[in-house]
């Protein structure tokens, strides 16, 4: 049977072919998903199975609005006499209807047995829920005493009853039970399912409870994002935005593709902000920690290398037709020439106007605020440090040049050597000829005199535009002159000033963004503006 999804604003509501067994709601806080899953739900009427592990470990009566399928399953055993109604957990209900089962069986097996000697013992629900629970939690053991559930944990004696149990244990048992309650074909509807879990089992909780049910089709309301994109050939729903007056939603289905992966995708609904993608690993690296603060009405995501950043960009801003959103990207300046930097720019890549992020944090306002923050003559650090930095940059000038030349060559045979050819002698004489018209030593000569103009000029955003040196913060002494330790107490007195939002931050931040050609103007909300109106126009 297809799903058909709730409506949309112009009236129209998505069908979800049959074929598709997994439906994953994403979207960002607010956007109206567990409306969304609620409306769903109520449309599919008996056919729908609620699964909340919130509500199930809680006590009901604080969450009359959130109804849950195990209810009624525990409604139509208690009205039948099976059993009594003496808990308000759903937990608990469930533990209490595989136990009652269990009763049955064994009281059905002593019967069949007294009749028929070679009778066995069937497998029950509670037989499967203690075997995959044991699996995912391997140094786990359970017990069933005197018609309740005890537990151990490894080589430990003692026993103890599951409100014990992590939160995280108890949700497991819970969506396992609950689970091989779910009537035939149904649609199953779970709200957070990595609520109480930790990221490294989530995946492997709902990969095992599909196997066990692979007749359900499962509709996931999620957080996470890692697991909206584990949930393979799913169908895969960006809610967007609720209208309460009209009882609609907007909301789209992200394409299968290819070319962008379910990372990007994710980054697409996590957040409402236009998406600025930057270099580094999102946790230690002063990219993640500085643009953050400076770029702050952008989602910012980190992607490890500069190529991952410039083809997410140009994969997401592909996609404008489907988010409307703008989104950009950062990578170091590095060795590139202007008319690399151009070009990248021209793609919605920002690249600033010195070498790396180290030289993001030297600087000339950015040294200057530090030094006078911390009660320091900021002319006489600024000097000083100014000066450091010029003479390092010296010791290193045909170092340095050799770098740029190494780059520049490498950077033309890229592009010239990508041609056709139709014989490897034809591929010898380009190759040749190339060697010639790059001229290495000619590029090489023109950098050392360049680099040596900026030392006897004193051209100090000269050299952070062309020296690539992560050791250049401890080398000028800045943290030292400024009244700190080490460079982490340096780039800590950085980021503390920007979090703080005053004045300071204020200078830090015109001086980095002027660094990448840009002027103090919002340019996130203006973008977002032009992305409306864009959509407007289709």
């Amino acid at each position: 049977m297809s799903i058909l999804l709730p409506p949309r604003k112009n009236g129209s509501g998505e069908l979800i072919p049959d074929s598709v067994k997994q439906i994953v709601i994403v979207g960002a806080n607010g956007a109206g998903k567990t409306r969304f899953a609620k409306a769903l739900a109520e449309s599919l009427g008996d056919n729908a199975y609620r699964l909340s592990a919130l509500t199930a470990l809680m006590d009901r009566d604080y969450f009359d609005n959130i109804p849950s399928s195990v209810d009624s399953q525990w409604s139509a055993a208690v009205h039948g006499d099976r059993l009594h109604s003496g808990s308000n957990l759903q937990l608990d209900r469930v533990m209490a209807l595989l136990l009652h089962d269990e009763m049955l069986n064994l009281i059905g097996y002593k019967i069949h047995h007294a009749a028929n000697p070679d009778a066995k013992l069937r497998s029950t629900r509670l037989d499967k829920v203690i075997s995959v629970w044991q699996e995912l939690f391997p140094d786990n053991k359970v017990l069933i005493e005197s018609g309740k559930f005890l537990f151990t944990r490894g080589d430990e004696a003692e026993e103890y009853s599951a409100m014990k149990l992590s939160a995280g244990e108890r949700a497991v048992i819970y969506y396992l039970g609950a689970i091989l309650y779910a009537p035939r074909g149904c649609v199953v509807i779970v709200d957070s399912p990595e609520m109480f879990l930790h990221p490294s089992i989530t995946q492997s909780v709902w990969n095992r409870i599909e196997i066990l049910r692979p007749d359900l089709r499962y509709v996931f309301v999620t957080h996470d994002l890692d697991f909206a994109a584990s949930r393979e050939g799913a169908a895969m729903v960006w809610v967007r935005d609720f209208d309460p007056r009209t009882l609609t939603w907007q909301y789209e289905l992200l394409p299968h593709s290819s070319a962008i992966s379910e990372e990007l995708y994710m980054t697409i609904v996590g957040a409402r902000k236009p998406v600025l993608f930057i270099e580094g690993d999102g946790v230690h690296s002063i990219d993640s920690k500085l643009y953050p603060l400076i770029f702050k009405d952008y989602t910012v995501q980190s992607l490890g290398s500069c190529n991952k950043v410039i083809e997410a960009t140009r994969t997401f801003n592909d996609l404008n037709s489907l988010h409307h959103m703008a989104s950009r990207g950062i990578v170091d300046r590095d060795r590139r020439d202007q008319h690399e930097v151009e070009y990248l720019r021209s793609k919605n890549v920002m690249v600033p106007n010195v070498a790396e992020i180290e030289n993001i944090l030297m600087l000339e306002e950015v040294v200057r605020t530090v030094a006078s923050r911390r009660g320091k003559d900021e002319n006489k650090v600024f000097d000083k440090v100014s000066r450091a930095i010029i003479t390092q940059f010296e010791g290193e000038l045909k170092q340095q040049a050799l770098q740029h030349t190494r780059h520049r060559v490498k950077r033309t045979m890229e592009c010239r050597i990508d041609g056709r050819f139709s014989s490897i002698g034809m591929l010898e004489k380009h190759m040749v000829s190339l060697v010639h018209e790059i001229n290495a030593r000619g590029l090489y000569e023109n950098f050392c005199r360049q680099f040596r103009e900026y030392v006897n000029l004193g051209d100090y955003s000269g050299v952070l535009r062309v020296y690539n040196q992560k050791s250049m913060i401890p080398g000028s002494n800045v943290a030292s002159l400024c009244g700190l330790q080490t460079k982490d107490d340096y780039v800590k007195a950085i980021i503390n000033i920007l979090r703080e939002d005053g004045s300071d931050a204020a200078r830090i931040r015109q001086a980095v963004v002027h660094c990448f050609g840009l002027d103090e103007r919002p340019l996130a909300k203006e973008e977002c503006v032009q992305g409306k109106k864009s959509k407007r126009k289709q």
